[in-house]
């Protein structure tokens, strides 16, 4: 599975401004809901209810969050830069401007697990970050995203 397979430039936002991380939580959900024809609200409980199971912040100011949903037929993404970074109980304790939410349906197989490392490992490295955040536009970086990398393979 390649990130293209998975997120649109319409589900991308290069600016968002959200005052904590439920904010830009609800911010993801509005635009998967826009996007996927899902209820903003039931995209929010998901994601919130995952972390309460542990904060999805997995360190250098990323975040990925997901959650399964119903409504889905395959695996989808969103990408949310906001303006300012905001606490996300990340494992690093940095705060966190770059989210890339993974949704999947409800019986999805291993493919939500490949999917959600292959996002990870690709945010790991600091200059896909640093691309990341100087971009302007979705188009920008969906370009940076969906761009193979030799170490990003799966």
């Amino acid at each position: 599975m390649q990130i293209g397979d998975i997120l649109e430039r319409a589900a991308i936002a290069a600016r968002a401004s959200a005052p904590n991380k439920r904010q830009a939580l609800s911010v993801v959900a509005e635009i998967a809901a826009r996007n996927f024809g899902l209820d903003a609200g039931v995209v929010l409980d998901a994601l919130m209810e995952r972390e309460a199971a542990g904060s999805t912040g997995v360190g250098y100011g990323v975040a990925a969050p997901h959650a399964r949903l119903e409504g889905l037929t395959r695996m989808r993404g969103v990408f949310v830069r906001l303006d300012q970074p905001v606490a996300f109980e990340s494992v690093d304790d940095q705060p966190v401007d770059l989210i890339f939410a993974l949704f999947a349906p409800p019986n999805a197989s291993s493919e939500h697990l490949r999917a959600l490392a292959r996002v990870s490992r690709m945010l790991r490295q600091g200059d896909v970050r640093e691309h990341l955040r100087q971009a302007r536009t979705p188009d920008a970086i969906h370009a940076l995203l969906v761009q193979e990398r030799p170490s990003a393979a799966a």
